[in-house]
Order: structure tokens, then sequence, then C-alpha cells
């Protein structure tokens, strides 16, 4: 393990993603992909004055737009008639379980139920706000929607009777993908364990699809352990990830 440049006796595991210089959770500024040195991140309180007067859009905006993307189609499923041959995703059933229902349904949610959106919105908002910046938005979006199939292939195997619809298993996947990221950066990561098995728990409720959610966590664990173990190398993350695209696609339509 290495230490902090600046406080010899700190042992971490992050890195300025600029100088390269090993810093410590108290010398790390989150930056626009990674952790900046304090040398590097210039005045700390400046930085951070400049990332509140940012709107929403400019601080994080994949997850912006993903949670209009699931408030339009959820307008749209009162609209449209018999919307849930459209959204929903039942491998079982003839035309409702192909990859493009496998897809949709990542974004549409139960209309009987509000809290159904407005509790997966507010984790979306929470947890992308916070990893888009660390990310960057190409490995962000790439990390949700991999996660959202991964729900969807654990519901065609595990439970190929069912109907599933939300934005749950990518929802999932970012929890286990924010535990990696957050321990490769040697921060602390208790609190969102515990959030995460309070949830897994609580996905074995009846009307939940604990499939969808496991499938998405797992997902979401692999592919943020890609991105900490070979951050510096792109090609072995683009190989790596194409064949975990390919799986993916095979398990849903194979």
């Amino acid at each position: 393990m290495e230490t902090c440049y600046k406080h010899p006796n700190r042992e971490t595991g992050v890195s300025c993603q600029r100088c390269d210089r090993f810093i410590c959770p108290e010398c790390a500024t989150p930056g626009a992909v990674g952790y900046l040195c304090p040398e590097d991140a210039g005045d700390r309180v400046k930085i951070q004055r400049a990332s509140f007067q940012q709107s929403l859009f400019q601080r994080a905006p994949i997850t912006m737009t993903l949670i209009g993307i699931n408030v339009l189609v959820f307008v749209a499923q009162f609209v449209i008639p018999d919307s849930e041959l459209i959204f929903y995703y039942a491998p079982d059933y003839l035309g409702m379980g192909g990859l493009q229902h496998a897809f949709l349904s990542g974004f549409a949610h139960s209309t009987s139920q509000i809290t159904h959106i407005l509790f997966n919105m507010y984790s979306l908002f929470v947890l992308g706000t916070l990893l888009e910046p660390m990310l960057g938005k190409l490995k962000f979006i790439t990390l949700y929607l991999l996660s959202l199939l991964g729900g969807c292939v654990a519901v065609t195997y595990f439970a190929p009777g069912a109907a599933t619809v939300g934005a749950s298993g990518a929802i999932f996947g970012l929890m286990g993908a924010y535990a990696v990221v957050a321990r490769a950066h040697g921060l602390e990561t208790s609190q969102m364990l515990a959030i995460i098995g309070i949830n897994l728990v609580l996905s074995f409720l009846p009307g939940i699809s604990w499939q969808a959610h496991i499938g998405g966590l797992v997902v979401g664990l692999v592919v943020a352990g890609i991105y900490a173990l070979f951050k510096k190398r792109f090609e072995i993350v683009m190989v790596t990830l194409l064949g975990l695209i390919g799986g993916l696609l095979i398990a849903l339509i194979g």
C-alpha cells in the first residue's frame, strides 16, 4: 500500500489523476474524472464554491438526462394504450421478451405505484451525482446500461414467467459500483454496504423483482471492478467490456 505524499504516515490507494502522486482522502479533491491533489486542484475552497455555482446538468448531465427520460416514459405510459405491451419485459410472453423490451423496461415504472419511480429517481439522483463526476460520462452511462441489462438477464433465467419493469437493476448496479469505486479510492464504504444490504433484504418482499436487483448489482460490481483494476489500460477495459456486453446480449437473445 502506498502512502500520501503530504502525509507519509497515511496509507492510501488513491492517486492524483494528473500527476499520479498518491493522496489520502483529506488531500483528495473530486475532479471531472477521479481525484486531484491539492496542487493540481488549486484553491480547494474556490473549486468547491464553483461546483455549487454549477447547475445540476453541468455537474452530472447523464444522470439528469436519464431522470428526464424516465419521467417522460412514465408520462407516456398513461397516454399510450396497453403501454405494458411496449415497456414491460416478460421473457415467457410472445413479443415481450425481446432485447428492445429488456432495454425499454429499464426506463419505465409501475403506473399503479408512484413511489416506484420516486424512489428510483431519488436513488439515481444521489448515486449518479456522486459517481458520474468520479467516472466520467462514458464510463457512467456504460455502467448504467450494462447493469440494466444484467437485471434483465437475471429475470430471464431465474424468473422467466414474470413481467418486470423499472430502473431498479441499474440502480443496484450503481450501488455496487459506488462501493467498489469508493474502496479503490480509499474512502469509507461501510455506509454504502449497509444500504446495499438493507435494499437486498427489501428486495425479497412480495411484488419486488429480487432477480433484477441482484442481476444489476452483480454486473455493477463487475464493471466497476474492471474500471478499478485497469484504470490506466484503456484497451484492456474496452476489450473486457465488449466481452461482457456480448455475454449479456447472448444471454438475453440466445
